[in-house]
């Protein structure tokens, strides 16, 4: 009896000093980790790295940039079969513990006793949060420690929801997927909410082991866990049965799914890109700024079609360069070559497989089969150069080979057509001439083939699309839409200017006295030169920089008047701006706010043209002398306000707040902004933009522009609500072809662009401002016209420059003599 109690005491002692070592060691252990812990409190404000994303005005996503692809979402937005789905595969007990699972902890330690090895960590799914957020994957014992320490905190300071919302925003499910949200997207094309029971299983068959379980690498292992996971939801009592029975019989349905891109528009996502890493840094890319631009989902999507468009009309136009390759008969070689040719933009590879009368058997990639018909093939006369092609095929067989490795489009009725990656290079801008808002921009082709922006780094010579502003600096220093300007010959061979120059119109043809009004609608090389050296260059050029034009890139010759500036297309917009919104500069911008986890960090605040804010713009008669004294940022009360057409700001700004706006400065005269624009709307009427007399509307104008030798050919145009620009030529300059001009190479993809962006839109037009008057006059003459003249026509000018009625000289006006000295033009 004495033995058992002494044992008993021995035993009692052992214990005691077993859990006071065990206390020690734990107290040690505790005591030398702790330091070296990071603050749980940081787990409330825990960033989760959330890439850049790029959204259209109307929230069309663009673009995504960052290597990891997350989308957070908030507990009650998670639906509950996927939360008891991780519950079941991760951590049954999740709601039970503190934190650390013992049981879990013991059978870790069971294996790794039995095998010497650990195999698994009995991690709960606080512990896998704590090891996510702050800790290495290292398999070692003090990372396990820590792994527990930092457990029982972050379930001191944080609820069970809370963790459980971290946890499955966090975890990695492979393919760069992080979360579920981006998972659901990932492998399902769908959000979380919308997946089915198998679905989700699947998903949380994924935090053990991203890679072995991976539906898409080991779709059979996949399916394994994917079913032991629905039984254990079964064994939980989550699901029923029934609903077991019917997800394990659903197969495998998951399947990479890339970015869910809504609007095709890479040149403005890397615009955006670019402003935004520079603003921001790296961290842009994981930090989850959401940007929203300016652009107009459904223009873009007009102007993406109109570029392509116009550049395989072009291409069509000067013949068919052949196949890509000629890989014989070998169905083998055709096999690899299709694997290897990949799909540019809308243009699909195939091989040409066997000719059936005058259709064409053409193969595809996935091995499908379609027929390409003659409709699609008859254009294809043989390119020889720019300006001659081969004779015009009678069958396929003139044109195609078995074996040819080719190019077809599909067209709107499903039918294939012929088509060959273009040389040709094009490009479109769209903006608001209100607030300079970018609603649309194309900057070439294809950008994956070329990331070239056309629209903001060709710098090239605008033609006469120029002339509007040589133009418009005539008629603001004292001349008329009514001035009579020579259109003859003229040699320049002075050496302060250009050696032997002997400008020609397109045409080759010369007109004589022409009223300036003429000489723009008509583009008259030679009127033009006259009008510029009338208005003298150094005066010109300076009324130009006010427009906006960089001085830099204005020559100071007289081939300024044909436009031999360098310009972008983005900055030849910017400046036909100011024509189309009554004489205000404005700035273009692409982002219209920025957004960064739900709070606005950026709101655009452009510089907005107010034309019906007399009192802060005053009606300047003489603007062309005096540009307006403006007060940028005036504070306005909302019924001041609401008289700014299509303020981008006002739908942002609560009702009961005043409005801040930012004027835009007025730097042309509002009459004489009426008056170009009076000649401009000409050149549509009855010039050389005469076919966008398609799209049936009267407010329109704009201008053609064509370089010499048809290097680069244009056309911007525009009502008071939407300005835009196309540019069509080669990347280095090489002649387009003799035929192809402004008018039948780039106004047609205007024309396209405009059908759909101003459709349903009401005409618009600028208000005819005070101290202008209406004459009728000779059009031979430019004087007021006789009572009786049958030829009579009305001009409009302003009141002070109106021409006096004189009918006492009964003949023609003597023009000013040719004979100048070139030193004062400048």
């Amino acid at each position: 009896m004495k033995t058992a109690v002494k044992l008993a005491k021995f035993g009692l002692w052992c214990g005691i000093a077993a859990f006071c070592g065990a206390l020690l060691i734990s107290a040690s252990v505790f005591l030398y980790l702790s330091p070296a812990l990071p603050s749980v409190d940081s787990l409330r404000d825990i960033r989760l790295q959330t890439p850049l994303r790029v959204f259209s005005a109307d929230n069309k996503l663009i673009a995504e940039f960052g290597e990891k692809r997350r989308s957070p979402i908030q507990y009650e937005d998670l639906p509950r079969p996927l939360i008891k789905a991780f519950l079941a595969a991760e951590d049954d007990r999740f709601y039970s513990h503190n934190g650390v699972d013992v049981m879990g902890l013991l059978r870790a330690t069971v294996q790794l006793v039995s095998t010497g090895k650990i195999q698994s960590g009995g991690s709960t799914i606080t512990m896998q949060v704590a090891k996510n957020l702050f800790l290495s994957h290292e398999r070692v014992f003090s990372r396990k420690f820590n792994e527990i320490l930092l457990a029982l905190e972050i379930e001191r300071k944080l609820s069970k929801n809370e963790i459980l919302e971290l946890y499955l925003n966090k975890i990695y499910l492979g393919n760069r997927a992080y979360g579920v949200e981006a998972a659901a997207q990932v492998y399902y094309g769908k959000p979380s909410r919308e997946l089915t029971l198998a679905e989700m299983a699947m998903i949380a068959g994924l935090p053990k082991a991203p890679s072995r379980y991976n539906p898409l690498a080991n779709p059979r292992r996949a399916l394994i866990r994917r079913d032991w996971i629905l039984s254990r939801m079964y064994d939980l009592g989550y699901i029923t049965q029934a609903d077991m029975q019917s997800a394990i019989e659903q197969p495998v349905t998951a399947q990479y799914h890339g970015l869910p891109i809504e609007l095709e528009a890479p040149y403005v996502a890397e615009m955006v890109r670019q402003e935004i890493v520079e603003q921001f840094g790296q961290e842009a890319y994981t930090d989850g700024y959401e940007i929203y631009t300016t652009v107009n989902s459904n223009n873009q999507v007009a102007a993406n079609k109109a570029i392509d468009n116009g550049i395989q009309a072009y291409d069509e136009r000067h013949g068919y360069r052949g196949p890509e390759a000629q890989l014989g008969d070998s169905p083998d070689n055709w096999h690899q070559a299709l694997m290897s040719t990949g799909r540019i933009g809308q243009l699909k590879p195939a091989i040409v497989t066997a000719f059936n009368g005058d259709s064409t058997e053409i193969l595809f990639k996935k091995g499908e089969t379609a027929q390409l018909p003659w409709t699609g093939i008859e254009w294809a006369r043989p390119y020889i150069t720019v300006n001659r092609q081969g004779p015009k095929p009678k069958k396929p067989e003139d044109i195609l080979a078995v074996g040819d490795l080719i190019r077809v489009r599909q067209q709107p009725d499903g039918s294939y057509r012929l088509s060959q990656i273009p040389d040709v290079q094009a490009a479109l801008v769209a903006i608001s001439p209100k607030n300079g808002a970018i609603e649309a921009l194309v900057g070439g082709f294809n950008f994956y083939d070329s990331k070239y922006n056309r629209v903001t780094q060709a710098s090239r010579q605008a033609g006469s699309a120029f002339k509007p502003f040589v133009y418009s600096a005539a008629i603001a220093n004292g001349m008329t839409a009514a001035t009579l300007i020579n259109d003859a010959p003229i040699v320049f061979s002075d050496d302060k200017l250009e050696s032997h120059w002997r400008p020609q119109n397109d045409n080759m043809k010369f007109y004589g006295p022409t009223r300036l009004r003429k000489g723009l609608y008509r583009s008259r090389n030679l009127v033009s030169i006259r009008v510029l050296q009338r208005t003298g260059i150094q005066r010109t050029i300076d009324y130009m920089e006010k427009l906006g034009l960089p001085r830099d890139k204005l020559p100071r010759n007289l081939s300024l008047s044909l436009g031999s500036a360098d310009l972008t297309p983005l900055e030849l917009t910017t400046s036909y701006a100011i024509l189309a919104n009554g004489g205000f500069r404005v700035e273009p911008h692409l982002i219209q706010r920025i957004d960064r986890l739900e709070k606005t960090v950026f709101q655009a605040n452009p510089p907005t043209a107010c034309r019906d804010c007399a009192d802060i713009h005053k009606s300047q008669p003489d603007a062309e002398q005096a540009i307006s004294d403006l007060m940028p940022n005036e504070t306005l009360s909302p019924s001041i306000a609401s008289t700014i057409n299509d303020f981008a700001l006002m739908s942002a700004l609560p009702t009961s707040a005043p409005f801040t706006i930012n004027y835009a400065e007025r730097v042309m005269g509002e009459r004489v902004n009426y008056i170009i624009n009076s000649i401009m709307q000409d050149v549509i009427r009855k010039g050389t933009g005469r076919r966008a007399l398609a799209l049936t509307r009267d407010d329109l104008a704009g201008k053609t522009g064509t370089t010499n030798d048809q290097k680069d050919v244009w056309f911007a145009g525009y009502n008071p609500d939407l300005l835009a620009t196309v540019w069509l030529g080669f990347d280095q300059p090489r002649p387009l072809g003799r035929w192809e001009y402004g008018a039948n190479a780039a106004l047609p993809m205007w024309v396209e662009f405009m059908r759909t962006a101003l459709k349903d839109v009401p005409e618009s037009y600028l208000p005819q401002p005070a101290g202008i008057t209406t004459i009728k006059i000779n059009p031979e003459t430019g004087k007021p016209a006789r009572p009786d003249d049958p030829n009579a026509i009305f001009e409009i000018f302003r009141t002070e420059k109106a021409p006096k009625a004189d009918f006492s000289d009964e003949q023609m006006p003597t023009l000013e003599t040719e004979t100048f000295n070139p030193d004062e033009i400048f």
